[in-house]
């Protein structure tokens, strides 16, 4: 490879590096807790409970309908689904 096409390659990889400015640092204080005095509230995650009810699942019917159009008479497919305990 010719090093003219070589080096126009390189300068448009090397560019966001270049282009990008630099990401700022974030700068969180957090607050000091006074002797005798309550901490700040710590953020807790909630806990996902699972209580699986009925199992549920999908019952399909499918069929073929003839439909007109202006093009003429197609053959078409259909389904009707519905949820059903299991």
């Amino acid at each position: 490879m010719p090093p003219k096409p070589l080096i126009a390659i390189l300068i448009v990889a090397a560019l966001p590096f270049v282009v990008a400015p630099p990401a700022a640092a974030q700068n969180e204080t957090l607050p000091i807790a006074q002797p005798g005095t309550a901490s700040p509230p710590r953020h807790v995650h909630g806990r996902i409970t699972i209580r699986p009810g009925r199992l549920l699942y999908r019952r399909c019917v499918d069929w073929y309908e003839l439909q007109h159009r202006p093009s003429g008479t197609v053959l078409f497919p259909e389904m009707r689904c519905w949820w059903v305990r299991g």
